[in-house]
């Protein structure tokens, strides 16, 4: 092991250990990192799918170009939010990624680069701002945190635990899942909505999580899926009767009771909506053992009427072949003239529903659906498997699908695919196709652990349908004879950011890469020394991203790495953020927004 991988592994086992508290993890690092990183020998197999041949994949310019698209979808590739259809205010950020396509480019001015915390009492939590730095206000969030911050109308919303006790019902001793409302100008706590644990324990609701995912908001509305696998809409200024600090809740649909869902560990999408219809990722998955799937005829994807609640259409195609739990977002756009929503499922395809009510139907309309794995790739528990589902968000960005495969963070790390997909197509438009050697003509059908299994006679070809336009695994950028660390796409929770046809990407390794929007060349990558749950932010022209060592880096947005971001000392590196961060940074009328476990940070210039 070189000078480096051994500073690296040993700056990851120890946040592990200190993150976890348990052995368990440090094996899983160990047996990831050893299944994963080449050898100082190994050749690179793989290169940008804009000059691979051996997956049938072909450069975009060498395709039948796609049918006409939405020129929303093209012309503006960001889609900014339209305050009026959104009732919101010029500026704000009202959902995960800022619009449907998911895309984290906000607009912004003279948002800070450099910032100090400042510090905390150790005994009652309070910020002590002697020697903080361009922070407009801290407010206190739960023990750990997962959500990502919105602001919308004057509010900000964050999902977390019960850590800080905000309800005298609920002391800090009681296990929930906490939405938390805050004043946009101060920070000061609003209203909370609370989801008590569910009775059946881990299998369903993991302890101390909280809610997950991020709410939508229009107007006086909220919508969002609660750990216990709940969609809820809430009326963001009525309170509940009786109630000073808890919102009044306008409809809500238990999911596991009403459709009979069986989410693993916790529900954790953040739902979108188009019009009157609301988008949302059941979570449905395996049981505690992670073998057997107590609900494989479940929905997975559901459509609903975002005013009442009523369900339109569901679909369970992942069906029994879900590897482990279905825990990404949907996204939308009109793509190809067809209005489309997306989804990234537990069996490691991405699918592309008509975004439309389908009213009397049991079923939406699959327009297509791509296998994000190789065919002969494996799912097995932990960091050995060579086959994943889908945690990321797919993004949308001038008419083409952006996605890469992942896994539980629990399960360690591990091999990695990020894909750019054609929606136009339509039917099964994976890059490859399984077959008995006896009978090519008919492809096997999906199977849940390996598509292809070569000692049963079976082979992977080439699917002349693909609508991969490219991938990318690894490459031997630097053109030093081997595979570096930096330079392998690793399983990622997180989502692309896209702007200006750059994209970044950060992998459960610690990765960083940026990539060619259009043709999938990487253009460099950044060892971040811990795991990244989160996505990037694209702000100006720079990109801010976090890491489980709490802290934050800020590169400039170019096709070449340049680092601006400065560790307390001066050096380059990252603005430390005091605990660790998991959640996505995140700007809203010129102010940034980044939590750590325990806290939430409004980041201003002075004054501001």
């Amino acid at each position: 092991m070189n000078t480096q991988s051994l500073r690296r592994f040993l700056a990851i086992t120890v946040a592990l250990l200190l993150a976890a508290g348990g052995l368990n993890q440090l094996f899983n690092h160990q047996s990831a990192r050893a299944a994963e990183e080449p050898t100082a020998s190994e050749k690179p197999t793989a290169k940008p799918a804009s000059s691979e041949k051996s997956s049938g994949e072909k450069p975009r310019s060498e395709k039948e170009p796609p049918a006409e698209k939405s020129p929303t979808a093209d012309d503006d590739p960001k889609l900014p939010i339209d305050p009026v259809a959104s009732k919101i205010r010029p500026g704000d950020w009202n959902q995960w990624g800022g619009s449907p396509v998911r895309n984290n480019i906000p607009e912004g001015k003279n948002i800070p680069t450099e910032w100090n915390v400042g510090q905390f009492d150790d005994d009652t939590g309070a910020w002590k701002n002697d020697t903080a730095k361009n922070i407009k206000w801290v407010a206190k969030l739960g023990s750990q945190s997962y959500g990502n911050p919105v602001v919308a109308n004057g509010k900000v919303y964050i999902g977390t635990n019960n850590g800080s006790g905000y309800l005298k019902r609920y002391p800090a001793a009681v296990d929930l899942g906490c939405l938390l409302c805050f004043n946009e100008e101060d920070g000061k706590f609003l209203w909370q909505d609370s989801s008590e644990k569910l009775p059946t324990g881990r299998v369903n609701d993991w302890p101390l999580q909280g809610i997950c995912c991020t709410p939508l908001v229009e107007g006086t509305r909220l919508w969002y899926v609660s750990s216990r696998g709940e969609v809820k809409c809430l009326d963001t200024e009525a309170r509940k009767d009786g109630a000073k600090d808890e919102p009044k809740v306008i409809w809500s649909l238990d999911m596991m009771k009403k459709l009979g869902v069986s989410q693993h560990n916790m529900c954790s999408c953040s739902v979108t909506d188009a019009g009157d219809l609301l988008f949302v990722n059941t979570s449905n998955g395996v049981d505690e053992g992670h073998i057997k799937i107590p609900a494989p005829s479940a929905p997975s994807f559901l459509c609903l009427d975002k005013n009442t609640g009523e369900v339109l259409w569901t679909d369970n195609t992942p069906g029994k072949n879900i590897l482990h739990g279905q825990w990404s977002s949907p996204s939308y756009a009109v793509l190809g003239g067809v209005p489309q929503v997306i989804f990234g499922a537990g069996d490691g395809y991405v699918y592309g529903f008509k975004g439309t009510a389908e009213k009397g139907q049991a079923h939406p309309e699959l327009l297509w659906k791509f296998d994000a794995n190789p065919k002969e790739s494996k799912y097995v528990l932990g960091g050995q498997s060579d086959r994943n589902h889908i945690i990321g968000t797919p993004v949308i960005y001038k008419g083409l699908v952006y996605v890469g495969v992942g896994e539980d963070p629990e399960h360690g790390e591990g091999i990695g695919h990020y894909y750019c997909i054609d929606p136009t197509k339509r039917g099964d438009v994976s890059p490859e196709l399984a077959f008995n050697i006896k009978d090519l003509k008919h492809p096997i059908p999906h199977r849940r652990n390996q598509a292809v299994i070569k000692d049963e006679g079976e082979v992977a070809k080439p699917n002349p349908n693909s609508a991969a336009v490219w991938h990318y695994a690894k490459f031997d950028l630097n053109k030093n004879g081997k595979i570096d660390f930096e330079e392998i796409m690793h399983r990622t929770c997180g989502s692309a950011t896209i702007k200006n046809d750059l994209l970044y990407i950060g992998d459960f390794s610690g990765v960083l890469h940026c990539l060619s929007a259009k043709t999938g060349q990487p253009l460099w990558g950044y060892d971040m020394l811990s795991a990244c749950w989160a996505s990037a932010l694209i702000v100006e022209d720079k990109v801010y991203i976090s890491n489980e060592d709490g802290g934050v880096f800020i590169f400039k947005l170019s096709p070449k790495m340049e680092l601006l971001s400065k560790q307390e000392d001066g050096t380059p590196g990252a603005i430390p953020m005091g605990s660790a961060v998991y959640c996505t940074p995140v700007v809203a009328r010129n102010v940034l927004y980044i939590a750590n476990k325990n806290y939430l940070f409004a980041i201003a210039p002075a004054g501001k």
